[in-house]
């Protein structure tokens, strides 16, 4: 998986548990597209406090990734569902408590 999905799926997930600092840091990098310069400047610190911020970050992200597997699961609810829809006949999946029920389940997974 790319970097920049897994970051942002990694905050999604555990975003609320960094520092404000730390979660600004990785969105505007990753998903802003902002270098380490532009984020230094708007927040009001220097080049390499954004660099430790955001390598403190990663490494809190994964450590509770490699704990928790929220997002490991996630995917694999994704891809299962994926499947689900790819088995079914056509038929099936028009009917609309097929459509109902499937679409509860990708709200309820956030898929």
């Amino acid at each position: 998986m790319e970097e920049r999905v897994l970051i942002s799926l990694l905050l999604d997930f555990y975003g609320p548990l960094l520092t404000d600092k730390q979660r600004m840091s990785l969105q505007l990098h990753h998903e802003d597209d902002m270098s380490l310069g532009e984020i230094a400047e708007e927040l009001g610190v220097s080049r390499q406090a954004v660099h430790d911020n955001l390598q403190r970050a990663r490494h809190i992200l994964n450590d509770y990734e490699s704990k928790l597997h929220l997002v490991a699961q996630y995917e694999q609810r994704e891809g299962l569902l994926s499947q689900l829809k790819e088995t079914l006949p056509k038929e099936v999946l028009a009917e609309s408590k097929v459509q109902q029920v499937l679409a509860q389940m990708e709200g309820y997974y956030g898929i």
